[in-house]
């Protein structure tokens, strides 16, 4: 069964199915369905849950072992795989098989990865793990839905937005959830009658970080190292979390590789970049950073998240500082 967020409540109200695939790039909508499941999962017995994370050299043996351990205090368990990279590989195409046949009532499989292309969700370990259980898609926010988004998570925090306060929001964070969702989680401190008016809005943002994400990028993009590691250095002291600032270098350097790609095509930049002012600092970009350094960037942007996540040593904020030197065109130490 293949559905989208807005009916995974729903569905899980149904009840449990054995298999739930969770796949897609928007890292707060995988969060929060990750989160339901997990959730729906503890109300129904669920006691125990085993992470596993399926990166490079991962032993796939290490889910059929996981399956047949069952804690003797549990009489169910999740066994969630994180997949940073959506790609088992042959031995791990044929243990996700194996699992799909072996997953029922006592045991779940919660299966994390980015978004899956056509020829991933036509392969026989997708078909099989869809055929057992739920494949839930998650879409980024487009930016004619973000206005009503921001309204939908305005509304469930318990507050209401004037149209023009909405609009202001959703312009201010550019498609960025988690920086909307820190947004309304400030509102609510502001707003004394739960009505958010154009001009409460303004001076919201106005007094958001003065060390802009994208300002950060930017910089990075024009090569501006200096620059771009103060503004990073800015973000933190300002508290902005670690996820949403790997959300927009991420992007970037997937619209990066996107953007290089189509113009080795022959495609113009003004059909590829729409903001004007933004052509420069992409063409800057891609003069420096070829494709396979792109995509080592990339790379390490999954093992920023991993270390978000505390399942890799390191501190986050050091990873950033690495990705921000390299996008700027500099090799870190």
């Amino acid at each position: 069964m293949r559905i989208n967020p807005r009916q995974l409540p729903q569905n899980l109200k149904q009840g449990l199915a054995p298999v739930y695939l969770v796949s897609g790039d928007e890292p707060l909508l995988v969060q929060e369905c990750c989160d339901s499941i997990r959730a729906a999962a503890r109300q129904q017995g669920f006691g125990e849950r085993e992470l596993l994370h399926a990166e490079a050299n991962f032993d796939w043996g290490q889910l059929l072992a996981s399956a047949g351990s069952m804690s003797l205090f549990a009489e169910k368990k999740v066994i969630e795989v994180r997949l940073p990279n959506g790609k088992p590989g042959d031995k791990g195409s044929k243990a996700l098989q194996e699992f799909a046949r072996v997953a029922g009532e006592d045991l779940l499989l919660l299966l994390v990865l980015p978004r899956l292309d056509r020829s991933q969700l036509n392969s026989k370990w997708v078909k099989a793990l869809d055929q057992r259980g739920v494949l839930l898609q998650v879409w980024p926010v487009d930016t004619q839905e973000m206005p009503r988004w921001i309204h939908q998570r305005l509304r469930a925090a318990g507050l209401d937005a004037e149209p023009e306060a909405i609009q202001i929001l959703a312009e201010r964070v550019e498609g960025n959830l988690l920086a909307a969702r820190q947004e309304i989680d400030k509102l609510k401190l502001l707003s004394d009658d739960n009505l958010i008016t154009a001009d409460t809005m303004r001076h919201a943002v106005a007094s958001s970080a003065r060390y802009d994400v994208f300002g950060l990028i930017d910089r990075a993009l024009a090569g501006d190292a200096e620059n771009a590691v103060r503004t990073l250095q800015g973000l933190r002291a300002e508290g902005v979390e670690p996820p949403v600032v790997l959300w927009a270098i991420a992007r970037e350097i997937r619209s990066l590789l996107d953007i290089g790609e189509k113009l080795d095509q022959g495609q113009p930049i003004n059909r590829l970049v729409r903001i004007q002012k933004r052509q420069p600092l992409v063409q800057s970009a891609l003069s420096r950073l070829h494709r396979r350094q792109l995509e080592g960037l990339l790379l390490r942007a999954r093992a920023v998240d991993s270390a978000i996540k505390g399942s890799r040593d390191q501190d986050p904020w050091a990873g950033l500082l690495e990705l921000t030197i390299n996008l700027s065109g500099r090799r870190s130490l």
